[in-house]
């Protein structure tokens, strides 16, 4: 190859790659994970699919991710709540109950912060589920819902059945919960009674599960607030 084709090759070249460097890594270099793999029960191992309009540089098969099962729920106002109000949203996902007097506050409080930063963000939701349905009537919500400001058609405080509720948590939202007093009747304090994760949960508009984040960690809420702009951003980049 003479000197005058190598010139001219790198000057074909070059412009190339400057596109592929600056619409790979300038606009589309956000990331964020989905958490929980979907298994094959029949042989273990990790479901996979063929993956739509790859790019360049990813395989043409990608993992099939766990989704949030559709539920019905009520809320603070006495209304049933279908999960089909979710569709298409991004979402924050918390569970909490009103006599709680250790780390339901805190997480309440972090999650009032989530709406004064998303609040003209429609297609964010925020979800508080009562783990003490039976207490927390739609009544006890709304006052506890009022204590933080919450802005109806943004802010979800849901009750329900304990049946519906529980499993939703634990095969749902992939947290821990547990009701104490079904194993030892001597346990009358509520705080010691309802046991539940701290977690704050996100979900993106897939029903895929985003991150878990430590609701009473101000640090860690500052990290989750970062995260639903990064997802905000991907999906802006994809249209």
């Amino acid at each position: 190859m003479t000197k005058k084709t190598g010139i001219l090759l790198t000057i074909l070249i070059v412009p190339v790659l400057l596109y592929l460097g600056l619409h790979e890594f300038g606009n589309n270099h956000f990331q964020l994970p989905r958490y929980i793999p979907e298994i094959d029960s029949t042989t273990g191992e990790i479901k996979m699919e063929k993956r739509i309009n790859p790019r360049w540089n990813e395989s043409d098969m990608d993992t099939v991710f766990f989704r949030i099962p559709a539920f019905e729920l009520t809320d603070q106002k006495g209304n049933p709540f279908s999960s089909k109000v979710l569709d298409n949203q991004i979402y924050v996902a918390s569970f909490f109950f009103t006599r709680c007097t250790t780390i339901c506050p805190k997480i309440t409080t972090q999650v009032s912060r989530l709406q004064d930063t998303f609040s003209k963000e429609d297609d964010i939701k925020l979800l508080s589920i009562s783990v003490d349905p039976h207490f927390d009537t739609p009544e006890k919500l709304a006052d506890y819902a009022n204590r933080f400001d919450a802005k109806s058609g943004k802010w979800y405080f849901l009750t329900g059945d304990k049946k519906t509720i529980y499993p939703l948590a634990l095969k749902g939202f992939h947290v821990p919960l547990a009701d104490a007093s079904e194993y030892d009747q001597a346990i009358k304090n509520p705080d010691e009674t309802f046991i539940h994760s701290e977690r704050l949960i996100l979900i993106d508009k897939e029903k895929h599960i985003r991150g878990f984040y430590n609701g009473t960690d101000k640090k860690d809420v500052d990290r989750l607030m970062m995260e639903i702009k990064v997802l905000k951003r991907i999906y802006d980049s994809e249209k």
